[in-house]
């Protein structure tokens, strides 16, 4: 079954002013903790201070994902994520502080401020054909899935959610995200799965097998 995006009342252009005028006053209003975050991960950790991993857009258009650095380097091929992640970026991560400089991703126009959450190539490459349609709009920096169970659920329950959005997306419907993004903001959960990633989470067949961590939210 094909999945279509419910247009907005006002259409795209007025979806995306909305987008570029929240953006900018998030970013002035944020820019002093994302600031603050990234001299601290710059001390703690040392360059880079941020993260850059290809993700697939709108239509599956490929675009660099930008995020603060939360692990440190491995110190050997392979290392776990767990055995990786600093104090510094457990914080971040918890706080979803990481997630600030995808504020200029939203700003160039790879992603929303709602909408379901970019995913790797290889992942898309997987996707059945209904599946495909979590690609029929941008992907957000927030989405219904992220304020209903961010990544406690098994991958194909979450892309059933964000099909679920881009079928019913409104005005309203975003709004009430939002606020429930503040909530999940200052009530964190479900920030990582189990072992750093979603039961379920489609991987190429040549790759399963591999240490997790090249799935994760840094590599």
């Amino acid at each position: 079954m094909t999945v279509t995006a419910r247009p907005y009342r006002g259409g795209e252009s007025a979806r995306r002013a909305v987008d570029l005028a929240l953006a900018t006053v998030a970013g002035v209003v944020l820019g002093p903790v994302a600031v603050a975050a990234a001299v601290l991960v710059r001390w703690r950790m040392g360059p880079p201070v941020l993260f850059r991993q290809q993700r697939s857009g709108l239509h599956g258009a490929e675009f660099s994902i930008l995020k603060l650095r939360t692990m440190r380097a491995e110190d050997y091929p392979g290392e776990p994520d767990p055995d990786r992640l600093t104090t510094v970026g457990n914080v971040l991560r918890t706080t979803s502080l990481d997630e600030l400089p995808q504020l200029w991703n939203v700003l160039r126009g790879d992603m929303a401020l709602i909408g379901p959450r970019p995913t790797l190539p290889e992942q898309v490459e997987r996707y059945s054909d209904r599946q495909r349609g979590r690609l029929a709009v941008r992907p957000g920096l927030t989405g219904w899935a992220q304020v209903l169970a961010r990544n406690s659920i098994s991958w194909p329950e979450r892309i059933e959610l964000d099909l679920w959005y881009v079928e019913h997306r409104s005005w309203s419907l975003d709004a009430r995200i939002l606020l429930l993004t503040a909530w999940r903001l200052l009530r964190p959960s479900g920030v990582t799965a189990v072992g750093g990633i979603n039961p379920g989470f489609p991987l190429p067949e040549d790759l399963i097998g591999l240490p997790t961590c090249q799935y994760s939210r840094e590599a």
